[in-house]
């Protein structure tokens, strides 16, 4: 591998600094002129409108229909749900000027579109016949990060979708935050091969002004967790403070029961992280912005015979519905092509050379295993099967680490073992108490990322205290 393309460190000796390079090098982001945020490339992005489009289709099936608000939120809009706004004060970014003129309110730059939106929902909202009202938004978000800016993990400004949804019942809020949340778990593990868990958040973690959240939690390779998406019952706080009634069957009025949930461009943080390796980035098939790359080998004498060769290869992949590249630069060497496009983790690479054309084939190069595979011409349609095998070994691949990094512990003082000498997740028995968590976290910096939905037998008395437990919950440090 050349020294330009290749990586200096080991993912395996400085995760930290690998992540970065693997970024900077399979060219995913660049960095801003304005402090913590970050330039999409069309690479990435690429990737996340494969995100976009899968999840887009499965939110409209769903019933649900795209809308866009305004990126400026009045301050007053804010205050009005007092827990909520006190959950994202230090993170609001504000316009106090228009031009030259001071203005009589402030403004905050979207951090999220609660308030604004349901101040428009009282509007929209007037009888049952209204409900469910199903919306959702793709939008960029303002959050004005005082930590280390860390690229599509932690930035000021991130791309994601929001949806929001007003019910007559609770039952109906609850069916719906599930089958969200079930959504984001089928992206996530079918679309970007992560196993995750889902489960609820404690009260302590929950959504500032929900009534409960629910989560899906995915495990990176350092052994710390990344929360994928989260879903919330509102319940009706925010229908209260915005006013958001509806005339029911029984001819009574009544507050509407809300949700809302989503998911964010630090999936493609976890893709990096979780399925990267010592060359760079690997990306599974079902959204790489190219599953397939052509890389033509030849001398000056073979040169029309292989680029004609590939170019009806290309077109062969194409109709297939299989999105390929053929790389026909002249001015790179094929070794500088495997590598570039290893980098950048493309699925297969395909090299065709005089010999391939000789023996009516194609070489196939897999980007997980490395695997060479001859197929023949007539059966290009197998590529197809080998990108599914790809996405398949991958998802096996991250949830065998996941599960071989679940440790099981009794007492604090294995709690604090583990803490230091392994990486990932712990499973313990807790008592329900928040004093009991929040200790954990000051005394650890892990956090209980999920009570699981799988409720689980309860193994002994609460890790900390020693009191009688009341669930098996998931402990990690968090990014």
């Amino acid at each position: 591998m050349s020294e330009e393309l290749g990586l200096s460190v080991k993912k395996s000796e400085n995760f930290g600094k690998w992540y970065l390079e693997v970024i900077k090098k399979a060219e995913l982001a660049e960095q801003s002129p304005v402090e913590g945020c970050i330039i999409f490339t069309p690479y990435s992005y690429s990737i996340w409108e494969n995100i976009k489009n899968y999840l887009d289709k499965k939110i409209k099936e769903t019933g649900h229909s795209n809308v866009y608000f305004p990126l400026f939120i009045p301050e007053s809009f804010l205050k009005k749900e007092a827990e909520h706004f006190s959950g994202f004060v230090p993170e609001c970014a504000w316009v106090t000027e228009g031009g030259s003129t001071k203005l009589g309110e402030r403004l905050a730059l979207r951090p999220t579109s609660e308030t604004i939106m349901y101040y428009t929902f009282s509007k929209w909202i007037r009888s049952h016949r209204d409900l469910p009202l199903l919306i959702n938004q793709w939008c960029n978000i303002i959050r004005w990060e005082t930590k280390a800016a860390k690229p599509f993990l932690r930035t000021k400004e991130f791309l994601w979708q929001e949806g929001h949804t007003a019910h007559a019942t609770k039952e109906e809020a609850d069916e719906e935050v599930i089958k969200m949340l079930n959504v984001y778990k089928e992206l996530v593990e079918n679309q970007l091969a992560i196993p995750v868990i889902t489960g609820k958040k404690t009260e302590s973690e929950k959504f500032k002004g929900a009534l409960y959240t629910t989560t899906i939690e995915a495990m990176m390779p350092d052994g710390k967790a990344l929360q994928m998406g989260t879903s919330h019952n509102l319940g009706q706080n925010f229908s209260k403070a915005f006013n958001i009634k509806f005339l029911d069957k029984d001819k009574k009025k009544k507050y509407a029961w809300q949700t809302s949930w989503g998911v964010s461009t630090r999936l493609i943080g976890a893709l990096v992280m979780v399925h990267g390796d010592d060359k760079g980035l690997i990306i599974p098939p079902r959204i790489a912005p190219y599953q397939v790359v052509i890389i033509p080998i030849y001398k000056k004498e073979t040169k029309e015979i292989v680029l004609e060769k590939c170019e009806d290869i290309e077109k062969k992949l194409k109709e297939e519905k299989i999105r390929v590249l053929f790389d026909k630069r002249e001015q790179y060497t094929p070794g500088f092509k495997f590598n570039e496009w290893e980098l950048k983790g493309v699925p297969l690479r395909v090299e065709i050379g005089p010999d391939d054309i000789k023996n009516k084939q194609i070489t196939t190069v897999r980007r997980d295993k490395e695997d060479r595979i001859a197929i023949k011409e007539n059966e290009i349609e197998k590529i197809k099967n080998i990108l599914e095998e790809i996405q398949k070994n991958l998802f096996e691949k991250a949830k065998k680490f996941f599960e071989e990094h679940i440790f099981v512990v009794k007492n604090f003082e294995e709690f604090e073992e583990m803490m230091k000498n392994k990486k990932g997740f712990i499973k313990a028995c807790w008592c329900g108490s928040e004093d009991c968590e929040k200790k954990i976290k000051e005394e650890t910096s892990a956090t209980i990322r999920c009570i699981p939905f799988k409720r689980e037998k309860i193994f002994s008395n609460c890790v900390f205290c020693g009191k009688k437990a009341k669930e098996v919950v998931y402990f990690a440090k968090a990014y």
